[in-house]
């Protein structure tokens, strides 16, 4: 089955890329060439630009800027609009991987930013995003993330927890009532796709137009599929644990104790995201670029996963 790198959508054999995909990226652009580089050669090109890069972390990343006229992206040093990242060879399927989980999110209504595959001249997938904090040619959008907002460095980006990400919320956010209830999603999504690294620099407010919020999700990945013995399912700490988490921790705990939602209002919302990770998750993750055995994983996890939070732990 030929599927967009994209949307996932069926795609007759021989296409790359459906219009609907290729017009949330540009109207103009028409196909996306294969990038002119094997991995050995991005991973190179990757470790040698990585002192210029404004956006770190773990993964290789390259900055990149979308040639709507040759439909191809292009590696740049400076003022790029597009993330790139290759597939670290120690985490086979990674780009793959964060492209269905990021898919899955917009799926489930939480904001995410264009995203998809790329294809490169060896075969190799690279998992490219549309960054979010530029506008146009120069304007930058303020943001600042959690380990910034709470006096952390990136060495200390585990030492915190998922209650003082709410305080950073109640504390900075114009309308906090509102961010929390999209954290709180954030939180369960994470918790069922099996990411146990949201740490402090993957939770980030911006600034447009006069209002703090948080910004579109970014680096949702399941986690647990890609390390061999995952030992915890949070990397921040949720009452102390890290492990073990339920329906209580979750819901009764942290979005109705801690972020003061309303009962009734947080049980419509997560019966809604249980339904869609039964009813719709699955098509999806077939329809995935990952290999048959890693869409297996993925759906045994979402399964355990949406077993434990329907399930009502005795007080």
């Amino acid at each position: 089955m030929n599927r967009c790198r994209i949307t996932l959508e069926e795609l007759p054999r021989g296409s790359c890329y459906s219009r609907a995909g290729l017009k949330r990226l540009d109207p103009r652009l028409m196909e996306i060439q294969p990038l002119p580089y094997t991995l050995t050669q991005q991973l190179e090109e990757a470790a040698a630009r990585a002192g210029k890069m404004s956006v770190q972390g773990v993964q290789p990343k390259l900055s990149a800027v979308l040639r709507i006229k040759e439909g191809r992206f292009e590696i740049v040093d400076r003022g790029g609009r597009f993330i790139l990242k290759p597939c670290p060879p120690q985490w086979p399927e990674v780009p793959a991987n964060e492209a269905l989980t990021m898919t899955l999110a917009e799926h489930s209504g939480i904001e995410v930013p264009v995203h998809g595959l790329v294809e490169s001249t060896d075969g190799s997938m690279v998992y490219f995003i549309r960054r979010f904090d530029r506008v146009g040619q120069r304007e930058r959008i303020p943001m600042e993330d959690g380990a910034q907002l709470l006096g952390h460095t990136r060495d200390t980006k585990y030492e915190s927890s998922m209650e003082q990400v709410i305080g950073m919320v109640d504390r900075f956010c114009t309308f906090p009532v509102i961010e929390k209830r999209k954290l709180i999603q954030r939180v369960w999504f994470c918790f069922l796709t099996g990411n146990e690294d949201m740490h402090l620099k993957n939770w980030s407010l911006h600034s447009r137009s006069g209002r703090v919020a948080l910004s579109p999700a970014y680096d949702f990945l399941n986690t647990s599929i890609v390390l061999k013995n995952p030992q915890e399912e949070t990397a921040l700490p949720i009452r102390g644990r890290k492990r073990n988490l339920n329906r209580r921790d979750l819901l009764d705990y942290l979005a109705v104790e801690r972020c003061g939602l309303q009962t009734e209002l947080m049980r419509t919302d997560l019966e809604k995201l249980l339904l869609q990770a039964e009813a719709e998750w699955p098509f999806l993750i077939r329809r995935s670029f990952l290999s048959e055995p890693k869409r297996e994983a993925y759906l045994h996890l979402v399964r355990e996963r949406v077993a434990r939070l329907r399930s009502q732990v005795a007080p």
